[in-house]
């Protein structure tokens, strides 16, 4: 079975955090997933988005590139940015650890891995982030697309 896939590119304004999450939303429906699985996937990919949002491009605006992706009932997403980059990706996913201080409670990626079946986080200082997540939907009878 050949994959189905969405590709976006869009500039990092906070307006178009709603658009992203609409955006593979709707594309992940054609799986007509359950109401929590499109949630977890919803709210991911806003968590991500915002986090490039605020954090990837200090300053100034840059490109949100999003690919989602489906083989089967197995959604595939990357999320990416060509910013400032992350000097130590490990540490960033710890719960409470934010680049930001002051409002921001650094609970994001923490809530994308608590949505997602699989995250994958890859990035360089300088060198922009790369989020790769996935979940398998559970099976659907009826549904428009079957493994």
């Amino acid at each position: 079975m050949s994959a189905n896939f969405v590709y976006l590119e869009f500039p990092s304004k906070p307006e178009n955090v709603a658009f992203a999450r609409a955006t593979v939303s709707a594309f992940v429906s054609q799986l007509d997933p359950t109401v929590p699985e499109l949630a977890d996937i919803s709210t991911a990919v806003s968590e991500a988005t915002t986090n490039i949002v605020v954090h990837a491009y200090p300053g100034r605006e840059g490109l949100v590139k999003i690919r989602a992706q489906f083989v089967g009932r197995q959604v595939n997403i990357q999320i990416e940015d060509d910013g400032c980059g992350v000097s130590d990706p490990e540490h960033i996913d710890q719960f409470g650890m934010t680049t930001c201080s002051g409002e921001r409670l650094g609970i994001g990626l923490t809530l994308i891995k608590a949505c997602m079946d699989h995250v994958e986080l890859k990035s360089g200082k300088g060198e922009g982030t790369c989020l790769y997540m996935s979940k398998r939907l559970s099976p659907q009878e009826g549904g428009l697309v079957n493994d």
